[in-house]
């Protein structure tokens, strides 16, 4: 009988980040990269808000842990986009395929290039076929003007692979996504995550005002009252 095999579940990673990381003293390499030294986290994290920084445990394994002063919102930010790159690189582009007529009518030709819009998006190539049927044959410079009005529509995202050509009963072309359209997204990807960490840490510093504001001793505390005036 053949024994059932069990995979252990990898355990979730999670990262400390400033108040989160307990410890009495760390191991700190500064945003240059510069080793600090084994410091009090009290200090560690003192000196990251004073980089406008935050303190994030790299190794909770070493004795004491080992964390790095960095911007801790751009470094997901990077982290993620290079898992995602990577990612890119090992799927396996897939070419979709758009069938039309010479006489495909125009609503119908907008479900398909919104169609094909929705493939070129999520990385894959289109191949718009065109097939002619009996008498159509006769007719080939239709077919050509409609794959070439199809290749129009979409050339704020896509641009050409494969002019259109034909094999048979068969007129067919092939578009990609437009790289400089795949850079300007990852562009307003890492804007928009800026512009997220400054509004965070304008809120962050507003808060951290407010709570001094409200621990400093009023006058009327510190000032004694008359009937506590001894003549």
């Amino acid at each position: 009988m053949a024994q059932a095999k069990f995979q252990r579940k990898k355990k979730a990673i999670f990262q400390r980040v400033n108040g989160r990381i307990r410890v009495p003293e760390v191991r700190v390499i500064d945003h240059t990269g510069a080793m600090l030294g084994v410091i009090s986290t009290r200090d560690a994290l003192a000196k990251a808000r004073e980089e406008g920084l935050d303190l994030v445990e790299v190794a909770a394994e070493a004795k004491p842990p080992t964390c790095k002063i960095m911007d801790y919102g751009q470094w997901k930010y990077d982290s993620k986009k290079q898992a995602k790159e990577n990612k890119k690189r090992q799927k396996t582009v897939s070419l979709r395929e758009i069938q039309v007529r010479p006489r495909t009518g125009e609503n119908d030709l907008n479900i398909k290039l919104a169609k094909a819009r929705e493939f070129l998006e999520e990385g894959d190539k289109v191949k718009i076929n065109l097939r002619f049927m009996g008498r159509e044959m006769a007719h080939k410079d239709l077919g050509l003007k409609l794959i070439e009005k199809m290749i129009k529509s979409l050339e704020d995202i896509a641009i050409i692979e494969t002019p259109p050509k034909q094999e048979g009963r068969h007129m067919f072309a092939i578009v990609v996504e437009d790289p400089k359209i795949s850079k300007a997204k990852a562009l307003k990807l890492k804007e928009a995550a800026k512009a997220a960490k400054a509004a965070e840490r304008k809120a962050q510093k507003e808060f951290e005002d407010s709570e001094k504001t409200d621990s400093k001793p009023k006058e009327s505390d510190i000032k004694p009252k008359e009937s506590d005036i001894k003549p």
